[in-house]
């Protein structure tokens, strides 16, 4: 249990540190908190709707794994559900992204979900919330690959943001298995080179990839592989040559979309593999989108590390604790 509820945990305590400067530049981050950013958690112990939806995914997946075996069939409604009620809920007063809000308003209004899915979007909001897919125990790589994306999709239909989406998951999965975290960078590239013509079609259907001057699912799926193994290339470089000491987001991207999110949040986490705190203080101090680069960094750092990875006194002043408890003791 200790990993599971260390990564559950982990990405709600980088949700709340980067909570405050996600909106800041970066020399007013440094002015603030110093170059190693915010360190210790807000005493309200807030987060925003990366964990709210977080919870709402694992909510959903929790459900769908009751009812066996996992399918885009079983998964898809309460999925829906999950958002719907994300969506209207009064705590939901998060600045949520637009595409989320978008698209489950449709899916609201009982649009099939491929309508209802914002197409060209790509942003973080498709793979903050994935984590779920990567704790959940005893998935066949093919249910882990298939929800990933499909719980992206539902909101974001852009290959990039379904490619990132599988990867978030995977990382946070084969941490949890003990691949040591230098070593990720390379797994990550190496999947998206084998699975660059890989269309999920059981999971996303048939129409999901016609696109105006797209030919073939394969072509479709492959752009977001590509998108995804650019900004790959050369992370573990960017430790070395940038440093602790620079705006994260010159190594990976700003983090607003989906491959970039996952970029610099691991690129904080190579930056200090054995300091979690530092490595989700360093997400949070970044110019672009701070609390998600800081809750995927932390929902990394969280699987290599356990729960003592986070100061004792964290886990009870965040928010949604009890329901970070309960997810974590299902898949423990």
């Amino acid at each position: 249990m200790t990993k599971v509820r260390g990564a559950l945990f982990g990405l709600a305590f980088g949700d709340a540190l980067g909570k405050p400067t996600e909106f800041m530049r970066y020399d007013e981050i440094v002015q603030r908190y110093g170059p190693g950013g915010p360190r210790d958690l807000p005493s309200d112990g807030l987060v925003t709707d990366d964990t709210q939806m977080t919870l709402a995914v694992a909510d959903a997946l929790l459900r769908a794994q009751a009812d066996p075996p996992l399918t885009a069939a079983t998964l898809e409604p309460p999925l829906r559900e999950a958002f719907i009620a994300w969506a209207f809920s009064p705590e939901n007063n998060r600045a949520p992204g637009n595409t989320c809000m978008h698209a489950v308003g449709d899916l609201a209004r009982g649009r099939p979900w491929v309508e209802a899915t914002v197409q060209g979007s790509k942003g973080c909001g498709a793979n903050m919330r994935v984590a779920p897919m990567g704790l959940a125990p005893g998935l066949t790589d093919d249910e882990r690959a298939g929800s990933a994306q499909l719980q992206a999709a539902l909101t974001h239909g852009h290959p990039t943001g379904l490619a990132a989406s599988e990867l978030s998951a995977l990382a946070v999965r084969w941490l949890l298995d003990g691949l040591p975290v230098a070593e990720l960078p390379a797994a990550l590239r190496a999947r998206c080179e084998s699975q660059r013509k890989v269309y999920r079609g059981d999971w996303l259907g048939d129409d999901l990839w016609r696109r105006p001057m797209v030919d073939s699912p394969e072509r479709f799926i492959a752009t977001g592989w590509d998108e995804c193994l650019d900004v790959l290339t050369g992370l573990e470089d960017q430790v070395r040559y940038i440093g602790k000491d620079a705006d994260p987001c010159a190594a990976g991207g700003a983090g607003w979309v989906a491959e970039e999110a996952l970029a610099t949040a691991l690129y904080c986490v190579l930056l200090y593999p054995d300091s979690p705190v530092d490595a989700i203080a360093r997400g949070a101090a970044s110019s672009g989108d701070s609390d998600s680069i800081a809750s995927i960094a932390g929902g990394l750092a969280g699987a290599i590390h356990g729960t003592q990875a986070w100061p004792a006194d964290w886990f009870e002043r965040i928010e949604y604790r009890d329901d970070l408890d309960r997810y974590a003791a299902a898949w423990s």
